[in-house]
């Protein structure tokens, strides 16, 4: 008897010493969106639109560069693949490809899966590769055209693998999706689409960034902003928690110049978001506007603003924190596209 009751009060104060289960209400997501640095950022993103990447044109051995640092990175913070084992490519074949002779490329995907909603999945995308090398042999580094978007999702996952491995994991699951081929007319985003690793159906939301590292043009004096676009398209409620995220957090202005139905530019339909939309998946899409080094060989990262980077790159965090983990998700109450379109 005496053995059964030391085996009992030892069993019991094993369990008194075992760690509660936590529930992500507990977490403060501005600690983990202080993870995100503008040193990181720049150490990424000095590598990744360096020479050696050779502007990162589709299907070349500079976007197969840029592939295998990705893998590489997500692998270093055991952030695992969708596809199972090593695999972190979605092939994406030439057929696809309509502008020009283009060789087959990847899109690459990561991975972080969702505590009590798994199966419903947020989706965090840029794209990564660029245009290459012109005939005169300027390398198009790309900088900010997508490398500040591309560094800032590594960032940004490396943020939410932190809180899950301190027990406050996303309720749903996250898909840190880098495409590729938006610039030969966002091939990636669509072969991705067409092939979605997840059911579109269970695809709550895809917040997209593409250019975020600078300040474009007219937005000199504007202090800490970044353009969004296409958050109110498709479902009100995701516009709003978009503007409640940033007024408790950040206070960043958001201009919504762009999200002009007017809007000459057309930047809706111009970046990899648009092929969610047309799924009638709720998105935004975060822009810094056009500069003078556009598409250009002088979009360097010396000329990336990294404390404004860290910035966006934080917004887009916290707002992805509260998709992720709130009870409901986003609803879709607006005309989808194919509804304005009377199909």
């Amino acid at each position: 008897m005496k053995k059964v009751l030391v085996f009992t009060l030892a069993a019991s104060l094993v369990a008194c010493k075992a760690p509660k289960p936590k529930s992500v209400e507990e977490a403060n997501p501005v600690e983990y969106a202080n993870t995100i640095t503008p040193d990181e950022l720049r150490e990424h993103l000095f590598t990744f639109a360096s020479d050696e990447f050779e502007g990162r044109e589709t299907g070349e051995p500079g976007q197969k560069l840029a592939a295998e640092y990705l893998k590489t990175e997500y692998k270093k913070l055991e952030i695992p693949s969708p596809l199972g084992e090593d695999d972190y490519f979605q092939e994406v074949p030439s057929s696809v490809f309509t502008r020009g002779d283009v060789k087959p490329s990847e899109n690459v995907l990561a991975y972080i899966k969702g505590s009590t909603l798994p199966e419903e999945v947020l989706v965090i995308s840029s794209h990564y590769d660029h245009v290459g090398i012109d005939d005169e042999g300027n390398i198009f580094n790309g900088a900010d055209d997508d490398g500040s978007g591309t560094v800032a999702i590594l960032e940004i996952a490396e943020a939410f693998k932190k809180a899950k491995e301190d027990g406050f994991g996303p309720k749903r699951s996250i898909l840190f999706l880098n495409v590729t081929g938006e610039e030969k007319g966002l091939v990636g985003s669509k072969y991705y689409t067409d092939n979605p690793v997840f059911p579109l159906a269970q695809t709550v939301t895809n917040l997209n960034i593409d250019m975020i590292g600078r300040i474009g043009e007219g937005k000199e004096e504007a202090g800490d902003y970044v353009y969004l676009i296409g958050s109110d398209k498709l479902s009100t409620e995701l516009h709003e928690l978009s503007e409640a995220v940033n007024q408790k957090y950040l206070n960043m202005e958001l201009d919504y110049k762009y999200n002009d139905e007017n809007d000459p530019n057309r930047f809706y339909y111009r970046s990899d978001h648009y092929n969610f939309a047309k799924n009638d998946i709720p998105i935004i899409f975060y822009f810094n506007g056009v500069h003078e080094d556009y598409h250009q060989p002088t979009d360097t990262p010396d000329k990336i603003e990294y404390d404004l980077l860290a910035k966006r790159a934080k917004l887009i965090f916290l707002t992805a924190w509260e998709v992720a983990n709130r009870d409901q998700r986003p609803f879709v109450d607006k005309p989808t596209l194919a509804e304005e379109a009377g199909e």
